[in-house]
């Protein structure tokens, strides 16, 4: 894993723990993570695999994280088919 995929992975686990607290006072400013992971995303290689990069286009976090987390058998098929 790259630097900047790890990077990425804990931008999308920070926007996660953020997302679980939007009930709480003061409300997480969630733009600053999109910023962020969409920031990350733009410094990856040519070489990123193609599925990773297909979820993080898409803004599918949670398969992104499972993606870089190696957790591929948990990620489900969505509606385009990839």
């Amino acid at each position: 894993m790259t630097t900047t995929e790890q990077q990425l992975l804990g931008a999308l686990k920070d926007m996660e723990t953020a997302v679980a607290g939007m009930n709480s006072q003061p409300k997480p400013n969630l733009m600053a993570h999109f910023d962020r992971i969409d920031a990350l995303t733009a410094g990856l290689s040519d070489g990123t695999d193609g599925e990773l990069m297909h979820y993080l286009q898409k803004k599918s976090y949670e398969k992104a994280r499972l993606f870089l987390e190696g957790r591929l058998s948990e990620i489900e098929k969505g509606g385009c088919l990839r």
